[in-house]
């Protein structure tokens, strides 16, 4: 059975350590599916959620951006692998903005089952991705169905040069990540 995996990119910056190590990541899980997208955030409009609830009415956002259609790649997917740069500890506010964005797919039919992170971060404690790992298991708990199956951390890359020594290693523990999902 062919399993669907949807990366979703948050990093608004071009060549963003999150966004290198979330596409090694992806050349791991393509080595095992033949279905897979990657999404970037980057040149995305995706506004606030209103909290006006009417998706819970009808199943859309009354919202007409590129966070609808986004969210219905996330419905279709069975696999989800967020990537996100740490600020302030917890997750960028672009995947928190689209996460919030998702609320029509409360009570739908949705088929992701498994939810990935991967992180990047200046900070180096074993910690450091700690508080966005929290933050997306809070959004896959309102999703009975879905779980949090693993999480990398990139931590403390930040924006060091890719052709550092620490990236040979990093890269390549990121793709046997992604072998693994």
């Amino acid at each position: 059975m062919s399993r669907k995996v949807l990366f979703v990119s948050s990093s608004l910056r071009k060549g963003s350590a999150s966004e290198r190590i979330a596409r090694e990541a992806e050349k791991g899980v393509i080595a095992n599916c033949d279905d897979v997208e990657f999404v970037t955030l980057k040149d995305k409009d995706i506004r606030f959620c209103r909290g006006c609830l009417t998706c819970q009415d009808t199943g859309k956002c009354v919202i007409d951006d590129d966070a609808r259609a986004i969210a219905e790649k996330i419905r279709e997917a069975d696999v989800l692998v967020f990537s996100t740069p740490i600020y302030y500890c917890g997750i960028s506010g672009q995947l928190k903005t689209l996460l919030d964005r998702c609320n029509p797919l409360y009570g739908s039919d949705y088929r992701f089952r498994e939810v990935f992170l991967v992180t990047t971060s200046e900070d180096d404690s074993p910690d450091a991705a700690s508080g966005a790992i929290g933050s997306v298991k809070n959004w896959v708990s309102c999703f009975p169905e879905a779980r949090v199956a693993g999480a990398f951390s990139g931590a403390g890359v930040g924006t060091e040069d890719p052709e550092d020594g620490k990236w040979a290693d990093l890269m390549n523990d990121a793709f046997l990540f992604g072998k693994e999902i």
